[in-house]
């Protein structure tokens, strides 16, 4: 005798709310926080929360990633995609507290010399 289908045997799956994988927000004028990933995962999200702001009256930004818990390569496209973004804005860009892996993969790269990082 066979028992109930399979899919009357599966569990619902739970709808805990999920962590935030990219969250940016403003400290003080021109400075900004980014915390959670910089990955395939999240570069979208960071893109579009990111969206507007190179367009505006600020001449300096400076974008803390003392936050950033993981990196790969997107998201280091992100940060060359941001400076273009910037530039094209008239805004001077800066990066402070790039992780260790952030860093790696710039010099492995070779585009650590175009990181303007403080």
């Amino acid at each position: 005798m066979m028992g109930p289908p399979i899919f009357l045997m599966l569990k619902p799956l739970s709808m805990k709310p999920t962590k935030f994988l990219f969250e940016i927000s403003q400290e003080d004028s021109g400075r900004f926080r980014l915390e959670g990933e910089l990955s395939f995962v999240s570069v979208l999200a960071a893109m579009k929360k990111t969206a507007g702001y190179f367009a505006s009256p600020i001449d300096k930004m400076v974008f803390d990633l003392a936050g950033i818990t993981k990196a790969d390569s997107a998201g280091l496209a992100l940060l060359l995609e941001w400076l273009r973004l910037a530039g094209q804005g008239g805004v001077d860009l800066h990066y402070v507290n790039l992780p260790g892996q952030l860093l790696a993969m710039a010099h492995v790269a070779g585009v650590d010399d175009i990181l303007i990082i403080d």
